[in-house]
């Protein structure tokens, strides 16, 4: 379980039981737990420098979501849904989630998952087709569930309804609790890799990637719907080499039953202005991502890769994966 250097919460939380849960754990282990009357602007955290970000992290807040708005997607699901937790303890230098929250990207829990968890049952509920909810987009559920046990508990609340599939991206390898539940097929879970180097210099505080590798085989032997993730493709010098390796090493390592049926979604670093400002401050020894002679500003503060570069990339990684996983679908590149 993770331990934090303090709890931040709200005091609605306690009325809740896994808000309650949650307290009391902490507490007996002596954590300072500070209430605060909104999750969303904890004045203490946003007067904070960009160089305390790695500190911030190490915090905890727990609240209640008050969003519930669906937002409908085209790609692997039919919405994006607001769940129950959002930011991350994880540190990855492009981590989009910096976009929204800023130097505030820190692990926020929501405890009020009843709520939650009920919207999506109606929802589900009221259209002929089988609709797949997105509900790991603003966090990583598989590390948030090492805290509070709610994936384990989402699973468990839906096998015995008729409609409704769920689907959540991981950088995490802690899968064995919910490898034995009754999932009936009805949980996606989508593994993102990259080259070993990549995670290990820029994907701080995630899971090495024969650890997700293995994860993945062990989800894909318990029942478990799986895709894999190439993301975000970072071209940084030697990429050609990387991302050859990263392949590979998926055709060597992932079972046979694994590569029968995982599907691809690959995904381009979309890195920005705020990115920029927080790295230096925060971590100024590492790689710095942003690279203007193959960048390219888009929208509001925020770069990609150049056209040409980008779709020299895509032909190379599109031609890598007709050779080692020839009957595989790539559900689309971007």
């Amino acid at each position: 379980m993770f331990l934090p250097k303090a709890i931040y919460y709200e005091k609605e939380s306690e009325n809740y039981e896994l808000g309650k849960q949650l307290l009391t754990q902490y507490r007996q282990k002596n954590i300072p737990c500070i209430e605060i009357e909104n999750h969303n602007n904890i004045e203490e955290m946003r007067k904070k420098q960009n160089s305390e970000f790695p500190n911030m992290k190490q915090n905890l807040i727990i609240g209640i979501r008050k969003t519930h708005k669906f937002q409908p997607n085209h790609k692997t699901s039919d919405f994006l849904v607001p769940y129950t937790s959002s930011g991350c303890i994880a540190m990855c230098l492009y981590c989009y989630l910096v976009c929204n929250y800023n130097k505030c990207a820190y692990l926020r829990l929501f405890v009020n998952r009843e709520q939650m968890l009920d919207k999506i049952k109606k929802v589900a509920s009221q259209t002929e087709k089988e609709l797949v909810f997105e509900i790991g987009s603003n966090s990583d559920l598989i590390l948030e569930n090492t805290i509070t046990g709610n994936l384990n508990w989402t699973i468990e609340n839906l096998k015995n309804e008729p409609k409704g599939k769920l689907t959540l991206p991981t950088k995490f390898d802690m899968v064995d609790s919910i490898l034995p539940l009754d999932h009936q097929g009805k949980v996606i879970i989508r593994m993102s890799v990259n080259p070993k180097e990549i995670i290990r210099t820029i994907e701080i505080g995630t899971s090495p990637l024969e650890n997700r590798v293995q994860a993945i085989n062990k989800l894909k032997q318990a029942g478990y719907p799986v895709g894999i993730l190439i993301a975000p493709v970072i071209l940084v010098k030697d990429w050609r080499e990387q991302y050859k390796e990263l392949i590979q090493y998926l055709a060597e390592n992932l079972s046979n039953e694994a590569k029968k049926t995982v599907f691809f979604e690959i995904i381009f670093m979309t890195y920005s202005y705020v990115h920029r400002m927080i790295n230096e401050q925060a971590f100024p020894s590492l790689l710095n991502l942003y690279n203007p002679n193959i960048m390219t500003g888009r929208g509001k503060g925020k770069y990609t890769y150049n056209k040409e570069v980008r779709q020299e990339a895509e032909i190379f990684l599109r031609d890598l994966m007709k050779k080692y996983f020839p009957n595989n679908e790539i559900k689309y590149i971007v």
